[in-house]
């Protein structure tokens, strides 16, 4: 079309400049036309292919192309699930695991199984676009979906606040709400930049965070976990930051004598741990400065983390949050 028109515009200024030479002007113009023709004619190139909707990479590496934008998702992680609903995307949702439990209209969706044991069979009745895998889907489930002609994407994040906005990114990108994931993710690091900014000038307090006790041992938040990271960005020094592995030993627990306690806020582990041998010695406890937290909030790598941060910060630093 463009050629044509520049021939027409040729032609034109072609009859203006040669206005008194009206028969060769038209001898050209016929010429012009002619070749003009004949250029159209031999282009018979075949426009390039429309590309595809979204070529996703994920968190392994791979490559994952989708000709469309997914409309049938399935979680296999409760994170997952959570940022679906936050990003307002649950109607794509088709498949849940069990222990996707938040927010509470998520139980009306299909479950595929627990977190390490799926359902190969109820995913391929459910007819998925793809699936998200999370950390503990087994790359030989991936491996099974995918020779099933299922697409499997895997978004894991690092274990930091950076790794968790990536984390939403990357799922809104399958979901098509990257706007909203803008949103969610800037309302989160305010409230990590408040917690941040509000225990700034506060003296450090000694922490412990209690995972599990009693007769199998007693676990913790140790230093190379997040959770443990969290304590120090609310303003926490963690009694257990130079051990790993979640583990931690009741003597030196004793020893350190902690001055906030923190456990899940569920009223048996509260309770038995007011009980417990050791613990109900525990300065913080007697004093009771001893506070419960979410344990979802604070350990599920999605949208209310940063809530469960400011849960921990108020516990170890009531007096800066009193409302």
């Amino acid at each position: 079309m463009l050629k044509k028109f520049f021939v027409l515009f040729l032609v034109f200024a072609l009859g203006v400049g040669l206005i008194g030479c009206a028969d060769e002007i038209s001898e050209t113009a016929e010429e012009t036309a002619k070749a003009t023709e004949e250029v159209i004619e031999s282009d018979t190139s075949e426009p390039e292919e429309d590309e595809p909707y979204l070529v996703f990479t994920d968190s392994n590496g791979r490559e994952i192309v989708f000709e469309e934008a997914p409309e049938r998702i399935i979680s296999t992680a409760p994170n997952v699930t959570e940022t679906m609903f936050a990003l307002g995307a649950e109607d794509k949702l088709v498949g849940r695991t069990d222990y996707c439990n938040y927010p509470e209209e998520a139980s009306s969706i299909n479950s595929i199984g627990s977190l390490t044991e799926v359902n190969i069979e109820k995913i391929t009745e459910l007819e998925p676009d793809v699936v998200i895998a999370a950390s503990f889907f087994d790359e030989e489930n991936i491996k099974k979906l995918e020779e099933l002609g299922i697409k499997v994407a895997v978004v894991i994040s690092q274990e930091n606040f950076e790794g968790v906005y990536e984390n939403i990114g990357n799922i809104a990108l399958l979901a098509n709400k990257e706007e909203k994931a803008k949103e969610i993710i800037k309302e989160m690091q305010d409230k990590v930049n408040y917690v941040k900014e509000s225990v700034a000038s506060q003296e450090v307090k000694s922490v412990y965070y209690v995972i599990g006790h009693g007769e199998y041992g007693d676990y913790t938040a140790t230093g190379d976990t997040f959770i443990g990271k969290m304590l120090a960005i609310a303003g926490g020094e963690n009694v257990a930051k130079d051990a790993t592995g979640w583990k931690f030993s009741l003597e030196k627990l004793i020893e350190a004598d902690p001055a906030v306690v923190i456990a899940e806020s569920d009223e048996s582990t509260m309770k038995g741990l007011e009980e417990a041998n050791g613990y109900k010695d525990l300065t913080a406890i007697k004093k009771g400065n001893f506070y419960g937290v979410d344990k979802d909030m604070v350990s599920r790598m999605g949208p209310r983390l940063a809530d469960g941060l400011l849960q921990i910060a108020k516990a170890i630093h009531p007096e800066v949050f009193e409302e």
